[in-house]
């Protein structure tokens, strides 16, 4: 039986660019849904299986910076990849910020859109072999459960966390007590491709710091002078029960 090819949704205001990209996306393999604003994509989300969302920055009913923010905080973990026109660094690192997975300003090549889709997808999908046999492991009161790919804290309440942020912490719990740095982690994360800024690792750090910091008494993650990071919380391993 065959694997349903992943579905993403292109939310542009620009029908010239939905209709290049849905041509190209589905070239490429992808099922593709359209939505033109912020109201369309919310009418879509509970509707559709969505793998992944191209959300343009600028919409004609609200902003995609907004809209990403709000999906994250109604705890969607929709991987989102945002496009704008604007090219300053500060609108990247707040999209980053907000919960996005990636970033790529206008004009862009639809090849380029499509490898960082790839990328994001297979962040979640192809991250770690034979997930029932991995262990799980305890950080500071919270369980990492790498075949849910999901955090709960002492109450066994989910903690929800972009694939991007999933990630760098087990990246992290793989190497307990290794500093590593910016550059080092941008390679892990497979993100070495020369249009990643280091601040994007300090933006998904400071993130991960902010979700895993519990009552705020002890900081997860030390930030090393010209060395990187450094995971600063005891790590536990403990077996799957059968």
């Amino acid at each position: 039986m065959s694997t349903q090819a992943p579905q993403i949704l292109v939310a542009d205001d620009d029908s010239e660019i939905r209709k290049l990209l849905a041509r190209y996306m589905r070239d490429q393999g992808f099922r593709v849904l359209l939505a033109s604003s912020c109201e369309e994509v919310n009418e879509k989300i509970p509707v559709y299986k969505i793998d992944l969302i191209i959300l343009d920055v600028m919409l004609p009913d609200g902003s995609g910076l907004d809209l990403c923010r709000d999906l994250r905080a109604a705890r969607s973990n929709i991987p989102i990849i945002l496009l704008t026109a604007l090219q300053e660094d500060v609108d990247r690192i707040i999209g980053l910020e907000i919960g996005a997975d990636d970033y790529l300003g206008k004009p862009f090549n639809p090849r380029e859109l499509a490898a960082r889709v790839r990328a994001v997808l297979r962040r979640g999908v192809n991250s770690r072999p034979e997930p029932r046999s991995m262990s799980l492991y305890r950080l500071e009161g919270f369980v990492v459960d790498p075949s849910l790919r999901s955090v709960t804290d002492a109450a066994g309440t989910t903690i929800a966390l972009t694939g991007a942020e999933f990630d760098l912490l087990m990246i992290f719990l793989d190497r307990p007590g290794r500093v590593l740095s910016r550059e080092q982690l941008l390679d892990l994360m497979g993100r070495k491709d020369g249009d990643v800024l280091d601040r994007s690792i300090d933006v998904l750090v400071s993130r991960l710091r902010r979700k895993l910091s519990g009552d705020g008494a002890f900081q997860t993650f030390k930030a090393i002078r010209n060395g990187g990071y450094q995971l600063a919380a005891k790590v536990g391993v403990v077996d799957r029960l059968p």
